[in-house]
């Protein structure tokens, strides 16, 4: 998953960088406004983990931002403020969740796992794609219930695959999703050739068909 932390104390979006990056995540950080404001601009998150007070402005008002552009980004408010008015503010606006500090890491991760679940898979626990079934909380693949042995990027990748399944996924999307950023300033494309040829060769040797197509010029489909 790729997952943007808005939060301006150091030590708490550190934790929850390194606690999710550890799960195999693409993990970004805003620790001001201005900063969380520049990226729900330019980038898409399956989860944004966002705090309300922040250094030049409002975390309510990049909710807004997100919301009056219609992005699909998962919104989980971080909070210290526990009062009834303001959980029902930052919901009314459109975000997923809403947890109070303090908070245990577990928690965090279950509450986001189970919003990225319900917008892109229905709230399920397991991912069916014909012969292909990932288990979300697992991060496991298996092909007509034969495990298959993928990385972090890999699963990542897949997953991405299956819940865009249809759509045309140009190249960029596909980097910007697998790197977050840092893509920025990355020489070529290379590595998700590498990456997309290797999940293939699996799922096709664990008995899968070959779902993932090449368009021309533009990017890439996943359609069975």
């Amino acid at each position: 998953m790729k997952i943007l932390i808005v939060e301006d104390a150091t030590g708490l979006r550190d934790s929850i960088r390194e606690y999710f990056i550890e799960e195999g995540n693409i993990c970004e950080t805003a620790s001001d406004y201005q900063t969380a404001y520049q990226k729900v601009c330019i980038y898409r998150y399956d989860c944004i983990i966002l705090d309300i007070t922040l250094p030049q402005g409002s975390g309510l008002d990049i909710i807004s931002v997100i919301k009056e552009n219609s992005h699909p980004d998962g919104i989980l408010i971080i909070s210290a403020k526990s009062s009834l008015s303001d959980r029902l503010q930052g919901l009314d606006l459109g975000a997923d969740d809403y947890l109070t500090k303090p908070f245990h890491l577990a928690e965090l991760k279950a509450r986001l796992m189970a919003i990225v679940r319900r917008k892109s898979f229905n709230g399920q626990q397991a991912v069916v794609f014909n012969e292909i079934q990932m288990d979300v909380m697992g991060k496991t693949v298996t092909v007509n219930q034969t495990p298959v042995k993928v990385t972090r990027t890999e699963y990542n990748l897949l997953l991405y695959f299956i819940a865009n399944k249809g759509k045309v996924i140009s190249k960029n999307a596909l980097a910007e999703h697998m790197c977050g950023d840092e893509i920025d300033v990355a020489d070529n494309f290379d590595f998700i050739y590498s990456h997309i040829k290797n999940i293939r060769k699996k799922l096709i040797e664990a008995g899968s068909k070959d779902y993932i197509s090449a368009i021309y010029g533009m990017g890439y489909k996943f359609t069975g």
